[in-house]
C-alpha cells in the first residue's frame, strides 16, 4: 500500500509542477508581448499580431512536430516481423496502460537512448536507438518502454511540444524585438525621456528568451520524474528502469542523432556531463535512480 501512495504522490507533485512552470511561460510571453507593444507604440496591434503569430506557429509545430522530429533523428520505421520482441513489450504495456499502440521507429545510433513524440495518444511513435537494444535485457527495455509510454499516456508529448513552442516563441519575439531596437521608427524614444524605457526593453528582449529556455528545461525535468514514477507503475517492477540507468550512465557517450531542439525529448540526456544542472535537459540520473530504488 506505501508503493502505490509513493507512486501517485510523485505523479501529483510532478504534474503540479510543470504546470506552474508552463504557466510561467505563457505569463513571460504575454509581458514581452505588451512590453515591446508600449515601448515601440504599436497599441492593440501588438498583442493581435503577437498572439496571431503564436496560434499560426503553434499549429504548424503541433501538426507537424512529431514528423520533424523523426526525420531529423534519422527514425526509420520498423515492423513486427523484423522486431517481434519490442514489440511484444509495446503492446502488453499499451494494454496495461490503456493507450493505443503507438508507431515504433529504430534509430541506427550506437549511444543507449529512447523517445516518444507525437500530439496525443492517438497520434504518437516510439523510437529507440540500435544501442539500446544492444545492451538491454527484456526488464531493463521493458523499464525504458514504460517510462516512454507514460510520457504518451501523460499527455507529456502534447506538454513537451506546447513547452517547446512558447519557449521558441519567446525567443522569435525576443530578437524582433532587438532588431526593431535599431531598425524600427515611432518608438517613445522619439518623445523624449526614453532611453530608459528603451533600454529596459533591450534587456527584457535579450532575458526573455534566456528565463523561457529555463523554464523549458525545468519542464522536461519535471516530466522525467513523472514519467519514471509512472513507468514504474505500469510494470510493478522499480528495478528494471533503474538498472536500465545504470547501464546508459556506464556507457555515457552523447547521442549522435539528438539535437538542440529534440534533447529534452530522450530518456537520458543526449549531450551528457554538462557543467551546470540548470541547463540540463534531464535530472541528474544518479537522483533518478535513487527515487526508483526508494519506490
Amino acid at each position: 500500500m506505501g508503493e502505490r501512495v509513493s507512486f501517485f504522490d510523485a505523479i501529483d507533485a510532478n504534474k503540479r509542477n510543470s504546470l506552474i512552470l508552463l504557466i510561467l511561460l505563457f505569463g513571460l510571453f504575454f509581458a514581452l508581448i505588451l512590453f515591446l507593444s508600449y515601448t515601440f507604440d504599436l497599441g492593440v496591434c501588438g498583442p493581435i499580431l503577437g498572439f496571431g503569430f503564436l496560434l499560426v506557429y503553434s499549429v504548424v509545430s503541433f501538426y507537424a512536430g512529431d514528423k520533424i522530429i523523426l526525420t531529423m533523428s534519422g527514425a526509420k520505421s520498423i515492423t513486427k516481423a523484423e522486431y517481434p520482441y519490442i514489440f511484444n513489450v509495446v503492446e502488453g504495456l499499451s494494454l496495461a496502460s490503456g493507450v493505443p499502440m503507438p508507431q515504433i521507429y529504430l534509430v541506427n545510433d550506437p549511444a543507449p537512448n529512447a523517445f516518444a513524440t507525437g500530439r496525443d495518444p492517438q497520434h504518437s511513435a516510439l523510437a529507440v536507438t540500435s544501442g539500446l537494444l544492444e545492451i538491454m535485457n527484456r526488464e531493463e527495455l521493458e523499464g525504458v518502454l514504460a517510462h516512454e509510454m507514460s510520457h504518451i499516456a501523460n499527455y507529456d508529448i502534447r506538454f513537451t511540444m506546447i513547452a517547446v513552442v512558447f519557449a521558441g516563441a519567446i525567443a522569435i519575439v525576443g530578437d524582433m524585438g532587438w532588431r526593431m531596437m535599431f531598425y524600427g521608427g515611432g518608438s517613445r524614444r522619439d518623445r523624449g525621456g526614453g532611453g530608459v524605457l528603451i533600454l529596459l526593453a533591450l534587456v527584457f528582449a535579450i532575458l526573455a528568451p534566456i528565463f523561457a529556455e529555463l523554464v523549458k528545461l525545468a519542464i522536461s525535468r519535471q516530466r522525467e520524474y513523472l514519467a519514471d514514477a509512472n513507468g514504474v507503475r505500469l510494470t510493478r517492477y522499480p528495478d528494471g528502469l533503474a538498472k536500465a540507468l545504470e547501464k546508459i550512465k556506464a556507457k555515457s557517450m552523447p547521442t549522435q542523432s539528438a539535437s538542440s531542439a529534440t534533447a529534452s525529448l530522450y530518456l537520458f540526456d543526449p549531450f551528457p556531463n554538462k557543467l551546470l544542472n540548470l541547463f540540463a535537459t534531464h535530472p541528474p540520473i544518479d537522483d533518478r535512480i535513487k527515487r526508483l530504488r526508494s519506490m
